[in-house]
């Protein structure tokens, strides 16, 4: 993409007579406060016409980044594969969810100027999505390859030996053929309803009579497995395998059943992604459950908005399916490969441990005999997922649902595992006279489905469950226990990062701050109370929130570097996040490069600020992290005269996040904490072995020269860290 594309214009110059004022409006407490004025002023205007990179294709620069995992040949053989399945279901979830937000303003936004720039965008993401699948394409074959260097061989139905053609043919007639249930449709008027988490075979027949027929076919990996262990061919010690398309293949005439006089046939796959918007109204009741259950219904019907098949698949049958499945000029097509649904490779049979990463032992936190609330009460404790055991959770609820002193349990779920032990403790918290409130997010994206369930369950057992708040998400991660001791309430509580699921908690790296401050406890208390009445003016001590002041201090923050800049003195800003899309924060950050503050962000997914630009962000620095585990963690750290302030945050840089969710912003009030804390983050920009650099055209340059005596490879290095630390 030439720079002309990302420059919009903007002004820079403008801002100089003004450079480090803040707007209007704007102030805010260091702390938060209930009456944090409104963001809805002159700079957000500004904000629209400032010079970014393009979050979508920011996004596809960050799946180019997993894609180099695959190409690193020092990742192990089991693990690249792993991130071929990563890959692909992330670009599948990028269709249904960021696409589709472009097509649909490309349809129906007014204006030939900006249906123009949202056709362009479209037209450079299809673009930039090709180059990635044919890398893709590359990767796959390579990583075939290597895997037969170790014994390991996934081969197709034209490699079958005797003896494997016939325990593929027993093993489909056995297995498969019961499951399989093919449509013609060149006859139809319609194309049945696709499911978009299948993937089909488009079927060209020849029959004996020179007529041709088409015709479609489910493949069933909901049902079957999509890898299937085969006899091994000479040694004793290789394992085979085929996918369940080939077993399909293999046999593929017998599919009709003999109905049919078939003189040839082929199988060509192709899948779609349907928008994944939910279409809800504007007030959130009881019958919230029946609406997300109903939208779930309409997802399934969505339009589709991508079209993947084999690039071999013959026109005449290519477009039939376009017409059958009636799309149109702003949907995606993407040809590719023999295969789709390549996110089935995360679940990749493993056999050897010598082929995955070394799985690590979490450190432990509660000790065995302890007392939870005992052990709060000594001090604060700051855990580190999945360094740290995540079980001091499911410690916390089980010993507060049987806890005599314990009274109120208070949670927010966005996220759960599918056995979750948090839920079975808030169950077993009502059987024990606890009074027990959930917030359970019903409107999580791609789990609707399971929150019902939970929101169901927990319900029936008596919990009382809050479905969120009119047009706001509940993103926040917050536990509130209310505890009598003494003869008074005590408050423990829980903020976090990432959400109380035991199963990501493995590979997700999430803070958790543990605490009996009674001020912070109060704090998070007060959150739930919004939830249940919005209407609320909440007055916090301590933490920031979304909707109310996670902007306005952020960016006052953002601001007090600016100033102590402009006088001369240190200022410096360390971010760590998922996303950094936001214009009105990028704005501040370019008002901060300007005056010469120090800026480091280390940023996973999208960046839409314009890194390194002369004139623009000379003095900031943005890397990014892609390794064994995922990096979810938010962290806010300001130089703040010395006096330095590390916030954490279930927020993103979004305006999302920041507007239209409730989220919560924490302080780290010990000093070992923030120390803690800021350790991680330099071991992390120091990382030599797993960090790119964010360039102005995002092209994942890796840091392999940067000058240093030892390598340093983040993830290994912050376990080690921690191991030293008490918590």
């Amino acid at each position: 993409m030439c720079r002309s594309e990302l420059w919009i214009q903007w002004k820079f110059t403008q801002l100089k007579p003004n450079k480090y004022a803040l707007p209007v409006g704007l102030t805010a407490k260091a702390h938060g406060s209930a009456d944090a004025p409104s963001t809805e002023t002159a700079v957000e205007s500004m904000a629209n016409d400032i010079p970014v990179y393009p979050k979508e294709l920011s996004w596809l620069s960050f799946n180019a980044r997993v894609l180099q995992e695959v190409e690193d040949e020092s990742v192990p053989m089991i693990e690249r594969v792993r991130f071929l399945g990563i890959f692909s279901n992330n670009l599948d979830e990028f269709y249904r969810v960021r696409v589709a937000d472009v097509r649909r303003l490309a349809t129906f936004t007014k204006g030939s100027k900006k249906k123009e720039e949202f056709s362009e965008l479209l037209g450079n993401i299809n673009e930039k999505v090709l180059r990635l699948q044919a890398r893709f394409g590359n990767a796959y074959t390579k990583v075939l390859k290597d895997l037969g260097k170790h014994n390991i061989h996934l081969i197709n139905e034209r490699q079958l030996t005797d003896g494997q053609r016939e325990y593929v043919e027993e093993y489909f007639h056995r297995e498969v053929l019961p499951e399989l249930e093919p449509f013609f449709i060149d006859d139809r008027d319609t194309m049945p309803l696709l499911n978009e988490a299948s993937i089909y075979f488009g079927i060209y027949l020849e029959l004996e009579d020179g007529s041709l027929r088409f015709a479609a076919l489910e493949i069933p990996t909901d049902i079957l497995p999509r890898f299937i262990a085969i006899p091994h061919r000479e040694k004793k010690h290789e394992k085979v395998y085929i996918v369940l398309d080939n077993v399909i293949r293999a046999c593929l005439v017998d599919v009709f059943r003999n109905v049919l006089p078939i003189e040839k046939a082929a199988a060509y796959t192709f899948k779609i992604s349907r928008d994944a918007e939910l279409e809800l109204g504007e007030h959130v009741t009881q019958n919230i459950v029946d609406r997300v259950a109903k939208s779930l219904k309409k997802r399934k019907q969505a339009e589709p908005v991508r079209l993947v098949y084999d690039s071999t698949m013959p026109e005449v049958l290519l477009q039939l399916i376009k017409k059958k499945l009636k799309m149109g000029r702003y949907d995606s097509y993407t040809p590719g490969g023999r295969y789709h649904n390549s996110k089935d490779f995360m679940s990749f049979p493993a056999d050897s441990k010598q082929h995955t990463y070394r799985a690590i032992k979490p450190l432990p936190t509660l000790p065995d005999s302890a007392n939870i609330f005992d052990w709060l009460n000594e001090k604060d404790r700051l855990c580190y997922y999945p360094y740290h055991d995540f079980r001091v959770i499911t410690k916390l609820l089980a010993s507060a649902a049987i806890d005599p002193k314990v009274r109120e349990i208070r949670i927010n779920l966005y996220r759960v595992a599918k056995n979750s032990r948090v839920v079975a403790a808030l169950v077993n918290a009502v059987r024990n006279q606890k009074q027990v409130t959930a917030v359970v997010e019903l409107q999580a994206r791609f789990d609707e489905q399971a929150n019902i369930h939970w929101s169901n369950e927990l319900s029936d057992a008596g919990v009382e469950v809050i479905y969120g708040v009119p047009g706001l998400k509940v993103h926040c991660k917050l536990i509130s226990i209310v505890r009598e001791e003494n003869g008074r309430d005590r408050y423990y509580s829980h903020f976090g990062t990432g959400n109380f699921n035991e199963s990501t908690a493995r590979f997700y790296c999430d803070f958790s701050l543990l605490t009996s401050d009674g001020n912070l406890g109060q704090d998070a208390y007060q959150v739930f109370d919004f939830i249940r009445q919005p209407h609320l003016q909440p007055a916090y001590s301590h933490i920031w929130s979304s909707p109310h002041s996670n902007r306005p201090n952020i960016l006052a923050a953002i601001e007090r570097e600016i100033a102590a800049a402009a006088a001369g003195q240190t200022a410096e800003i360390f971010i760590k996040c998922n996303n950094l899309v936001d214009r009105e924060v990028i704005e501040y950050l370019y008002r901060a490069n300007a005056a010469g503050v120090r800026v480091r962000i280390i940023v996973r997914s999208m960046c839409a600020l314009l890194c390194e630009e002369k004139g623009l962000s000379d003095h900031i620095k943005v890397i990014s992290l892609v390794d064994k585990f995922l990096e979810h963690a938010r962290v806010y750290a300001f130089h703040n005269g010395g006096d330095q302030q590390v916030y954490l945050s279930s927020a993103d840089l979004m305006t999302r996040n920041l507007d239209h969710r409730v989220e919560v912003t924490f302080p780290l009030l010990t000093e070992a904490h923030r120390e803690t804390v800021m350790n991680i983050l330099e071991l992390q920009w120091q990382d030599n072995q797993k960090a790119r650099v964010l360039d102005a055209e995002q092209t994942n340059s890796r840091i392999a020269n940067r000058k240093s005596k030892r390598n340093v490879r983040s993830q290994d290095a912050i376990y080690r860290y921690l191991k030293k630390r008490e918590i």
